[in-house]
């Protein structure tokens, strides 16, 4: 029999150490044009309002499982997995109706996601310069915009999600959209949106939404979202 040498057995076992490090959702990547982006910061970031656990198993796994039927969805269908994401789910009415369901739900997910991780991983606070000036112009004053964002949140029927969209001018609005849906899919922009599908937050908030909505404000990064409002404005923002 073929013996190791003490040399080989600690290089086996640095290879398994390293793999082992690897996220299981990264590990298991879905073969397709989509992939799952890595969150931006520790998944502990944004304890205490939102648990370590949650974050987890929202990103590792309910926004994995997204990818990877978007990307089943997409698998006989090589012209629409061409596409941008912003303009597949642009464009739902066009795709086959064997897939477009499957589409709307899972590319949807990816995309209300994708933004979700961005815009989070800060210390809340208040926003300021252009964006400031923006929600006060579009959406009554800071004050006045959290009650009204956490209003429709709390009014959202089931699982859905509440949105802060954004035009190429800079005009901003308020919209809630149920399952996955997003203004992407009615051609808009999202500036910021905030999931309320109670895998969210029902580790930590159980059937509290209204708790989980006040807190989510302490974790927003202005700065990112003053960004992706410059994007906007340049024509640049995408999902």
């Amino acid at each position: 029999m073929h013996s190791l040498s003490r040399r080989q057995l600690l290089a086996g076992a640095t290879v398994l150490s390293a793999s082992a490090a690897i996220p299981r959702a990264f590990a298991q990547a879905p073969s397709g044009p989509f992939t799952l982006p890595p969150l931006p910061y520790a998944p502990s970031k944004n304890e205490p309002h939102i648990d370590t656990q949650t974050m987890e198993l929202h990103h590792d796994k309910h926004h994995a499982a997204y990818v990877t039927n978007l990307n089943t969805a997409l698998a006989q269908h090589a012209e629409a997995a061409k596409m941008p994401l912003q303009e597949l789910l642009a464009n739902l009415g066009k795709l086959p109706d064997s897939v477009r369901t499957a589409i709307r739900n899972n590319g949807g997910g990816h995309a209300n996601h994708t933004m979700f991780w961005q815009i989070m991983g800060g210390s809340g606070g208040e926003p300021s310069g252009e964006l400031k000036a923006a929600i006060e112009r579009d959406l009554g004053g800071f004050q006045k915009f959290q009650t009204d964002f956490n209003t429709v949140g709390l009014g959202q029927f089931g699982s859905g999600w509440v949105f802060v969209t954004v035009t190429p001018e800079g005009k901003l609005g308020l919209v809630a959209k149920p399952n996955q849906d997003t203004p992407l899919m009615d051609g808009g922009r999202v500036l910021m949106g905030n999931d309320v599908w109670e895998h969210a937050y029902y580790l930590k908030y159980q059937n509290r939404r209204a708790d989980y909505l006040k807190a989510w404000w302490n974790v927003l990064d202005w700065n990112k979202i003053a960004e992706r409002y410059a994007a906007a404005k340049a024509g640049k923002l995408t999902i």
